[in-house]
């Protein structure tokens, strides 16, 4: 690639550390040149080795700049997108205003929308960039902070719904249902159509879920378990979760910003610390925060098994079975990673993530996921018997400083920095993509 097709030289370098409104116009000048490189090339399933190899070299260049850009600018960026930090705007909504106020720096929307119509093998990987912008948002003190507590208010959807959710104790959100009964909002899992396999939308409900069950005024505890199954194989039976949905990630309908970082940083974040609201009258604390329980039958496949990290209490039909498979899958388990070897050490880690190992509930391995094992007959009572418990009143206080103790917000924020990165690689990677392949071509992802 020649220099001038790049715009990549140490002259460059320099012109994207310097003064902002330079270094914002030099590094659209490059993302444009190198658009335009990527612009002459066939499409991505069709180019030659020269031509693969053309354009790796025009987006490895030009993603330099843009680390070196944000190195410099992170804060000056995010504080312009958030008018000083006055805005709180969600993950979506920033990296929307930041392909227009600062061009070249994460993909557009057109370019994205033109992605998702395409197989992941298909794609050009625009989502690296937006992994690049996150990876230096998060990774940034006070902006990364920001962004956190903006995920962790509460929805518009939820804020829309929760005056008839207060009212009635019942809402049917698509992929999820949520009941209040006896003080306890049920979260029912009801994605019959693929055991609970997440995708975006199931996503979108589950946030929506969370946030009712924190901020209605009814209720003291919530609950997670997975409802009855239409499949064939587990027709009549309840299912927790199949985790990511494969098909959808092969399909290109998994993406970086609206399920990957979303999800943990949106519904299981709120699982764990709770929902932000501003309200003058909780002086105290701005989160509100409720113990959770879950309920496994069936399996806990990689997303539903990295969901149980952040429950206080956990209980298992004992045939039930629980696997993260990472390796598999050739992608990140979200902040298992980091949550798991707290838990349950390195070794069972590294097992768990690395090798895949799968752990039925029996097994004296699942105390490190588990704190119930019970006959699957007697699940429904120990489940009741576990929402009472934890409607104590001492409850969401030691809760919250148990949580303080194990896991800080800036740990948490530099993990997830890297997670943005690497996630957003992994999912482009020559091996990750045979694999879904691989995993489309079968006629059902059903586990055994």
């Amino acid at each position: 690639m020649t220099a001038d097709a790049g715009e990549t030289g140490p002259e460059h370098s320099r012109a994207v550390r310097g003064a902002l409104p330079d270094a914002r116009k030099a590094l659209a000048l490059a993302a444009e040149r190198a658009a335009g490189v990527l612009a002459a090339l066939p499409e991505v399933g069709r180019r030659s080795p020269d031509e693969q190899a053309a354009a790796a070299a025009a987006k490895g260049d030009v993603r330099a700049l843009r680390c070196a850009f944000l190195d410099t600018h992170v804060d000056a960026v995010y504080g312009e997108l958030t008018d000083h930090g006055t805005r709180y705007l969600r993950l979506g909504e920033l990296a929307q205003s930041a392909s227009t106020r600062f061009p070249g720096l994460v993909p557009t929307p057109e370019q994205l929308e033109a992605e998702r119509s395409r197989p992941q093998a298909s794609k050009e990987g625009h989502e690296i960039d937006q992994g690049i912008f996150f990876h230096r948002v998060l990774g940034s003190h006070s902006s990364g902070r920001h962004l956190l507590d903006a995920m962790l208010r509460p929805t518009p959807r939820a804020l829309d719904l929760l005056p008839e959710f207060s009212e009635t104790g019942q809402a049917d959100l698509g992929s999820v249902r949520i009941e209040r009964r006896g003080g306890a909002a049920r979260l029912t899992m009801c994605r019959d159509d693929c055991l609970n396999a997440e995708d975006p939308r199931q996503v979108e409900d589950m946030e929506t879920a969370v946030d009712l069950a924190l901020l209605d005024p009814g209720t003291e505890v919530g609950l997670v378990r997975g409802g009855v199954m239409s499949h064939p194989r587990y027709s009549g039976r309840r299912v927790f979760s199949a985790g990511i949905n494969l098909k959808a990630l092969h399909s290109g309908g998994i993406s970086l910003v609206d399920f990957l970082l979303r999800r943990e940083l949106g519904y299981i974040h709120k699982l764990l610390r709770g929902v932000l609201v501003e309200d003058p009258a909780r002086w105290h604390s701005r989160m509100v925060e409720k113990p959770w329980v879950a309920a496994v039958d069936g399996f806990a496949i990689g997303g539903g098994a990295q969901l149980l990290l952040v429950f206080d209490h956990v209980l298992a039909a004992s045939d039930a079975f629980l696997s993260l498979p990472a390796a598999q899958e050739g992608i990140i388990p979200g902040a298992s990673n980091f949550r798991l070897p707290r838990v349950a050490g390195a070794r069972f880690s590294r097992r768990l993530i690395l090798g895949g190992q799968k752990i039925w509930a029996a097994e004296p391995d699942a105390r490190h996921l588990v704190d119930e094992v019970i006959d699957q007959a007697e699940l429904d009572d120990a489940v009741e018997r576990s929402l009472e418990v934890f409607r104590g009143p001492t409850i969401v206080a030691n809760r919250r400083m148990l949580i303080s103790a194990e896991e800080s917000v800036d740990a948490f924020r530099l993990y997830m920095a890297e997670f943005a990165l690497q996630q957003a690689l992994r999912m482009y990677d020559d091996d990750v993509l045979d694999k879904v392949r691989r995993f489309s071509t079968r006629r059902s992802a059903v586990p055994s």
